[in-house]
């Protein structure tokens, strides 16, 4: 995995982390759970990226 693809998943971890903490304050469901969503995605295709890494 490319330090870019590392740099862009942290990203949207850190995105989805923002989400989820505004959705709380806020009482936004709806906002709350779409961060948490994005987090799990962020952890998928880092979690992808790195068993591709292990078959190149």
């Amino acid at each position: 995995m490319g330090a870019m693809d590392d740099a862009k998943h942290n990203t949207e971890k850190l995105v989805g982390k923002a989400k989820e903490g505004i959705g709380d304050a806020t009482d936004n469901e709806k906002l709350e759970a779409e961060g948490k969503v994005d987090q799990v995605k962020a952890d998928a295709k880092k979690v992808g990226d790195d068993v591709k890494d292990v078959f190149d």
